[in-house]
């Protein structure tokens, strides 16, 4: 009876501290409050341009690409992702060893763990009450293990992980390569802006006083007032013309400046020298498409997923074999009643879940399946790489083409007003007349430049077709802004297509 009460006051003391941890460790929700979201937003908006080398100069377009792969975001983001595929490639080579467990344990008890011994024939009791155990004992033991089969799958894994590694690299290598394009068609653009939008305001605000003398004179009737409208008429559309051009210069030293991971208000200032066609790479169509096919990331980067697919059939083989484990380690016992407190033991323990065998099937016709996918993407890949490379191409031509004619068109242009400044000079000509071609000149200059612009936007787009990188997606981390720019301005470009090309054959 003292053993059953004692029995159950333990089992309530035990509930009751049960009920009471669970009570404790009950979870709710816990917003972020105001002080700590305003204190996230300083601490975001003070490092997100934080441990930059500071600009101090007008930056060229290789300053401007070599800032854009060392501090643009989306850039540092795919090394960050690389630098976790690494990391897990690092992991899965620990799988590939046995595992080895330690543990040490104490227990004790308030009596001994004795017991009795009954005759099962006669139900009589054959000795008297006894115990092999002391009251208190300390043990303790480290155990080796290995599977075999277990260390197939973790190699398999391991090759997998070193696939995702390349994967990532090739994604983030198709980012610096965009990135790369943006900022050579972005930074014309700037120059542009910087060169013009000064020119903009000063020959409006002209223009506006022009138009106020116009109406005055036809208010005074010094001209007609269909002479002053038809004028009025003119110089509005041009005022159009050149705010639809400016629209897409006006944003282009901020995107720029984005696009360098600068914070945005920052007054940059950009230099260029003067515009020259680029030159595309030579060599043959084929030959081309050939040297895209060999560099493009996207290629490469289905190649390595179908490589990470290939394994996944070895490892569904792999796991419907019987596996078999190796078992050794040394133990402790404290317990005086045994005859050896220290001792060793081995073995050995197969198993075989014959799941995987019945499961085998479905998991080959799944892999089977993507690989298919993954063969028809690299075809698609590289119908879209065959097409860009022409495409661009012909882009390239064609923007070539529009910039001539601009050029040509602002180079009369500039003689015209020429012509007019020395007419207005001489009082032949009227202000009017000279402030309209001062206009028409500054809508020539700024479609020359868009033109410009466009041309150095299709020549990228020319590069990015062709998978075109410097530095085969790779930048030291500790290479300075100064170092890139430098690496950017001696490269030779069209030797090393050319030796690509060659050794292609």
């Amino acid at each position: 009876m003292n053993r059953r009460r004692s029995r159950s006051g333990v089992l309530a003391l035990s509930t009751s501290v049960a009920c009471g941890l669970l009570a404790g460790c009950a979870v709710s929700p816990v917003a972020l409050t105001d002080v700590e979201l305003a204190e996230l937003a300083d601490q975001k908006l003070a490092d997100v341009t934080a441990d930059q080398d500071p600009i101090t100069g007008a930056v060229d377009l290789q300053e401007a690409i070599a800032r854009a792969l060392k501090y643009n975001l989306d850039h540092q983001v795919g090394l960050a992702e690389q630098a976790v595929r690494e990391r897990e490639l690092r992991l899965a080579h620990f799988n590939l060893l046995p595992g080895v467990v330690a543990s040490s344990g104490y227990a004790a008890r308030d009596s001994f763990n004795a017991s009795n011994s009954v005759n099962v024939l006669t139900g009589n009791q054959s000795l008297a009450t006894s115990t092999s155990q002391e009251k208190k004992l300390r043990t303790s033991d480290i155990a080796f293990s290995w599977n075999i089969l277990d260390f197939g799958l973790s190699y398999v894994r391991a090759r997998q992980a070193a696939d995702k590694v390349l994967v990532q690299s090739e994604l983030r290598r198709k980012v610096a390569v965009r990135i790369v394009e943006n900022v050579r068609a972005t930074f014309w653009r700037a120059v542009s802006a910087q060169r013009l939008l000064g020119q903009v305001q000063r020959v409006e605000a002209e223009a506006r006083d022009v138009e106020r003398e116009a109406r005055q004179l036809s208010a005074d009737g010094q001209t007609s007032r269909m002479t002053a409208l038809t004028y009025e008429r003119e110089i509005v559309e041009l005022q159009r013309t050149i705010g639809e051009l400016t629209r897409e210069l006006n944003t282009a030293l901020a995107e720029l400046g984005a696009l360098m991971n600068v914070q945005p208000g920052t007054r940059i200032r950009v230099a260029a020298s003067a515009p020259v066609l680029p030159s595309l790479p030579s060599g043959r169509m084929a030959d081309l498409i050939h040297v895209a096919m060999v560099n493009r990331p996207e290629l490469r980067e289905v190649q390595y997923q179908k490589r990470i697919n290939e394994h996944e059939a070895h490892a569904a083989l792999l796991e419907m074999l019987p596996g078999l484990s190796l078992v050794a380690g040394g133990n402790y016992d404290s317990n005086d009643f045994l005859l050896n407190n220290n001792w060793v033991n081995w073995g050995a323990k197969a198993g075989w879940n014959l799941l995987k065998v019945f499961s085998y099937p479905a998991r080959r016709d799944v892999i089977e399946e993507q690989d298919t996918m993954f063969e028809t993407r690299s075809l698609a890949v590289t119908m879209a790489i065959m097409t860009q490379v022409y495409v661009s191409r012909v882009r390239y031509a064609h923007a070539a083409k529009e910039y001539r004619t601009a050029r040509r068109y602002r180079d009369v242009q500039r003689e015209l007003r020429n012509q007019i400044r020395t007419e207005a000079a001489a009082g032949r000509v009227s202000r009017q007349t000279k402030v309209r071609e001062e206009l028409n000149t500054l809508v020539a200059e700024a479609k020359l430049d868009l033109a410009y612009a466009a041309v150095q936007s299709a020549f990228a787009n020319v590069e990015t077709s062709l998978g075109r990188d410097p530095f085969g997606g790779a930048i030291a981390p500790d290479a300075s802004v100064a170092e890139i720019a430098h690496a950017l301005r001696i490269y030779r470009p069209a030797a090393s297509w050319s030796m690509r090309i060659v050794n292609a054959d």
